[in-house]
């Protein structure tokens, strides 16, 4: 964790603002801003490009956890959220909105550091488990056109399903495309000529 980092402090109080960017800046944190207010806090995301967000809202209502769940699946970039006072339900709330970090009673400057690297480790992990999940994904829908396709090649061509996935695979090969692709292609002409 470099020096460079740009941080993005989101904090109405002052003081508890200052005592965040005091332990900032003792981590050896240089590049921060600070916003009063969570309202809007997507635009200035947007605006100060940050690679890390620390908020501290001492008490956070359901619309703050609303406001988070927001910030974090228009702008993904690891979360730490400082309050005083939590319930299992607000934490809960916290972690599916997308906050890596949720601190409850431990806003002292000296954490400042450790908290962060946990945070940015933490979405790190997490972003590569989604990468990894949308992979699997994307695999097991393209599996399934390739096999709706070879059906469709083994009905009208008379084929085994060997052959119709070989048939199908010389193609792709042949036009240089994806074997997904091909079967998109074979699935379209299937439907219009229905």
């Amino acid at each position: 964790m470099t020096s460079d980092i740009k941080i993005l402090v989101v904090d109405a109080n002052p003081i508890r603002a200052a005592i965040i960017e005091e332990g900032l800046r003792e981590a050896g944190f240089n590049a921060i801003v600070r916003v009063g207010e969570t309202k809007g806090l997507v635009a200035a995301i947007m605006q100060h490009d940050p690679d890390v967000v620390v908020i501290d809202l001492e008490n956070p209502s359901r619309d703050a956890l609303a406001d988070m769940f927001q910030v974090s699946r228009h702008v993904r970039r690891p979360i730490t959220m400082f309050v005083d006072q939590s319930d299992a339900g607000q934490i809960e709330a916290a972690v599916e909105a997308g906050v890596s970090a949720y601190i409850v009673d431990g806003l002292r400057k000296e954490r400042m550091k450790p908290i962060l690297q946990t945070c940015i480790s933490r979405f790190n992990a997490f972003s590569k488990l989604r990468e990894e999940l949308d992979e699997a994904r994307s695999q097991l829908d393209e599996r399934k056109l390739i096999d709706r396709a070879k059906g469709i090649v083994m009905r009208l061509k008379g084929l085994g399903e060997d052959e119709a996935y070989a048939l199908m695979r010389r193609t792709a090969m042949n036009e240089k495309r994806k074997l997904a692709d091909i079967a998109r292609s074979i699935i379209t002409a299937a439907e219009v000529l229905k």
